[in-house]
């Protein structure tokens, strides 16, 4: 028998990615994108540009098993859901699945970025049902950090803010404190690990208002305690533990006005280790937290096949 399988693109910064989904097994392929020693990032031509030149590897990355079939194709399209939410690099898995599904004459679905790491998460921690029904979701990566309110829409989702930080992303605040120690970019990884080898339990509480927050002041925060301490590993635990206190209080806060609704960790830092063991929830694989298109292949299959 020849399950309908979804291939799915999301070509975000800094990741690119492809998967295939069946309805219930898949599997996902990515690979970073190239940033050179000492930068924060790519500009955005530079990211579409490698995108574009990275598909070809990375499709040929992901291996179709027998019996699996292509019957529907989806990627991510922009960001967020809102209508004038845009980022170039979008358009190199755009574009490649729109015309895949064009010439071999198949459904094309497209979401947002934000939609398919919630669809990611939801399916790698084992509840697909939080898909069918109102919860909390973290959405915490390089460019974002958002407390959002998921309800079903039909076959897919809609995610709408409710909380979060007000200016500096979390994401950001991880790679500049990695700049600072001189990790590689993106530092969250790394970040996490040097973390792990600190006894120190020193953090700044940021001021968290309902559940928003500003994670500006942490930056200049995490800078002055370096400089006094001279520990990596010190310091990275500090970054990461101020980072995680307005976090844990802002959920808490969203528990209180909401009800006691799940509440699913999506995003790059919902893998880092500390996070996890500080603040309940339901967590991904690492991996589907990351940037990935496994959930864009979900909401693929959901809204074609249902």
């Amino acid at each position: 028998m020849v399950s309908r399988v979804c291939l799915a693109f999301d070509t975000s910064n800094y990741t690119t990615s492809v998967a295939w989904f069946d309805g219930e097994h898949g599997e996902n392929a990515g690979k970073l994108l190239d940033v050179p020693v000492g930068a924060l990032g790519l500009r955005q031509s530079e990211a579409l540009f490698s995108h574009l030149k990275r598909l070809p590897e990375v499709i040929g990355m992901l291996k179709l098993k027998s019996g699996l079939e292509i019957s529907a194709v989806g990627a991510a399209s922009k960001p967020r859901e809102d209508e004038n939410s845009y980022m170039p690099c979008f358009l190199a898995g755009l574009s490649q699945g729109s015309s895949i599904a064009e010439a071999l004459e198949l459904p094309f679905c497209s979401f947002s970025h934000q939609q398919g790491h919630v669809a990611a998460a939801a399916w790698s921690a084992g509840r697909l049902d939080l898909l069918d029904t109102e919860h909390l979701a973290w959405h915490i990566s390089g460019g974002t950090t958002e407390l959002l309110l998921v309800r079903p829409n039909g076959r897919g989702i809609s995610c709408e803010s409710i909380g979060g930080t007000t200016d500096l992303a979390a994401g950001q605040l991880i790679d500049r404190a990695g700049g600072l120690l001189g990790l590689n970019f993106p530092a969250g990884r790394e970040l996490d690990e040097l973390s792990r080898r600190s006894a120190s339990k020193d953090f700044f509480a940021p001021r968290v208002n309902g559940l928003g927050f500003s994670l500006s002041g942490v930056e200049n925060k995490v800078r002055e305690y370096y400089l006094s301490t001279k520990s990596k590993e010190d310091t990275a635990y500090f970054a990461l533990r101020s980072v995680i206190s307005a976090i844990e209080r802002a959920t808490k806060n969203a528990r209180e006005r909401y009800g006691d609704l799940p509440v699913l960790f999506s995003g790059g830092a919902a893998s880092n280790l500390l996070l996890r063991g500080m603040v309940d929830g339901v967590y991904p694989e690492p991996l589907y937290a990351r940037d990935n298109a496994m959930g864009i292949a979900v909401l693929t299959h959901r809204q074609v096949f249902g």
